[in-house]
């Protein structure tokens, strides 16, 4: 049996995380090729409804990940994203997921380092927790 590789969604804001991300890349900096990158405009555009089907589909992690409070290009995104994410990992459990599986950051556009040290550690956080129940459940 091979070692388990999860499988995470990124919703990363197009002004830092992203920004971060290709800083990343061009700093030749490692991270997992398990984040599977979806940008947004901001992390306040990030429905629940797209997280929690994420999930449903087989993701084994969502990661949201934005500007620093403070400084939203869309000047109350990130506070949205917040409250959302906090609604968010009180009812994962409801749909037979850990709160654990979804996680909010901030990264800066010019926080390259900071971006792969995220990557990498939530990569190990959802390698530790196993597949989610719904990939266990599409497997059957």
């Amino acid at each position: 049996m091979s070692a388990f590789e999860p499988t995470i969604v990124a919703f990363f804001c197009n002004w830092c995380t992203y920004t971060a991300a290709d800083l990343a890349g061009t700093s030749r900096l490692s991270y997992p090729p398990n984040i599977k990158i979806i940008r947004v405009m901001c992390t306040g555009m990030v429905d629940p409804k797209f997280v929690i089907k994420a999930l449903l589909e087989g993701a084994d992690g969502v990661l949201i990940s934005g500007c620093n409070p403070g400084d939203c290009h869309y000047i109350n995104g990130n506070y949205k994203a917040r409250r959302r994410v906090k609604l968010l990992k009180d009812i994962l459990p409801q749909f037979g997921f850990e709160s654990e599986r979804l996680r909010l950051t901030w990264i800066g556009a010019s926080d390259g380092i900071k971006f792969a040290e995220v990557m990498c550690d939530m990569t190990d956080q959802i390698k530790a927790l196993g597949p989610s129940e719904a990939k266990l459940k599409m497997v059957i």
